[in-house]
């Protein structure tokens, strides 16, 4: 049954029944200034003429525009409102509420100020172009809550295009997180991460980008199943991001369904929603790990789960193990930030990753194989770790 839609112009007290229209009325942002203007003189310094002293200087030498603006400190959160959340193509202004939680979000865990951008268009060429022409404001642009396939092209474009790291949180973030998390999950049950083979339900943004960071980060086998089942290479219904995928995944050669791909699998990762049956649950290898990611309900569901995996993670902040993208994003920026990098390499993608799981190293148990997104070690210890990352790997402009 559809949830209930909530006019908040039915009632005058509105605001006291449900706390989230009270929470968000007037929005969740403003924009405060980091400079006095009390007198002639502080506007005299802060606009015009003092103001024209540094354009002039930044015309001269480009590069000063990180030292004398906030470019060097501010991310772009950009979306087209085309798979916002559980709640699919809602356009551009009702994404706006997800928008501004998210800017809050690295502020909060990141020290990263972020501005919210609902563009009002859909076509990969015109998001491209829109973002490209608005880049020279921000130091870095986070694409957010974009349908696939068509996200892959527009991240790929833009980053062809633009000279600062663009990052698609939908698919990197929450690699990151369950690449981390697996880690620990893998540490604490004494397996070699090459020996895993992983089964993926979902074949959008963020089963694509897991499957990659992955397979990069020497997971023994990734089989990525779809609707249809496993995304392999004898498909002849693939579009061009899942034939990419089918060429780097699943060495095994499997076919068929995800029930029948999960018998003897180590590890299931789900984001995708549906629904996975106990009894196919039941044929993956002993003390399996199971990340059931979908919001609200898991593929799995947390009970089934533990009957069979010696790890079970969620997408949820009520069980154990949440994979949650803000432990990731946050530091991700501030630490590409802090070094003015060109680009998110797949190498400080793994390092954030690496960094992430190491905060609880020493306090693994099978409900604690990655941090609260409250725990304040995780930002500081990823954005170190992105920052010597992008140095060694010869992005880092600062």
């Amino acid at each position: 049954m559809a949830a209930e839609i909530v006019n908040p112009k039915d009632g005058l007290d509105e605001d006291m029944i449900d706390p989230a229209f009270a929470l968000h009325r007037g929005g969740k942002m403003a924009v405060q200034a980091t400079v006095p203007v009390r007198d002639a003189d502080d506007l005299s310094l802060a606009y015009t003429p003092g103001v024209a002293k540094v354009c002039s200087a930044i015309a001269e030498q480009p590069e000063l525009v990180h030292d004398y603006t906030w470019r060097s400190q501010v991310v772009a959160v950009v979306t087209d409102g085309s798979a916002v959340l559980g709640l699919g193509d809602i356009g551009p202004a009702a994404s706006l509420p997800v928008m501004e939680g998210k800017a809050i979000l690295f502020k909060q865990f990141g020290g990263v100020d972020a501005v919210p951008i609902a563009l009002d268009c859909h076509e990969v060429d015109e998001i491209v172009e829109t973002v490209a022409r608005l880049a020279p404001s921000f130091g870095g642009i986070n694409l957010e809550d974009i349908s696939a396939p068509r996200c892959f092209e527009i991240e790929e474009q833009l980053k062809k295009r633009l000279d600062i790291p663009v990052f698609h949180d939908d698919q990197h973030g929450t690699a990151i997180v369950t690449l981390a998390a697996l880690r620990n999950a893998s540490r604490l049950a004494g397996k070699a991460l090459g020996d895993l083979r992983v089964v993926i339900s979902g074949a959008g943004a963020a089963g694509v980008a897991i499957a990659k960071i992955l397979v990069e980060a020497g997971i023994g086998d990734v089989a990525v199943c779809d609707r249809k089942g496993v995304v392999s290479r004898d498909r002849e219904d693939l579009n061009s991001a899942k034939r990419d995928l089918a060429g780097f995944t699943n060495k095994a050669g499997l076919v068929g369904s995800l029930e029948s791909a999960l018998d003897g699998a180590d590890v299931f990762i789900g984001v995708s929603g549906g629904t996975v049956p106990e009894e196919a649950v039941a044929t993956m290898a002993d003390s399996a790990f199971i990340f059931a990611m979908a919001n609200p309900n898991p593929e799995i569901h947390p009970d089934v789960a533990r009957k069979y995996a010696s790890v079970v993670a969620t997408g949820r902040s009520d069980y154990p193990n949440q994979i949650n993208n803000v432990l990731a994003f946050p530091g991700v920026f501030a630490g590409a930030l802090q070094v003015r990098a060109s680009e998110i390499t797949e190498g400080m993608k793994i390092a954030a990753a690496e960094a992430l799981a190491a905060v609880v190293a020493d306090e693994l148990s099978a409900e604690r194989v990655i941090p609260s997104p409250f725990d304040e070690r995780v930002a500081p210890a990823v954005t170190s770790a992105v920052a010597a990352a992008a140095r060694a790997e010869g992005v880092a402009r600062a």
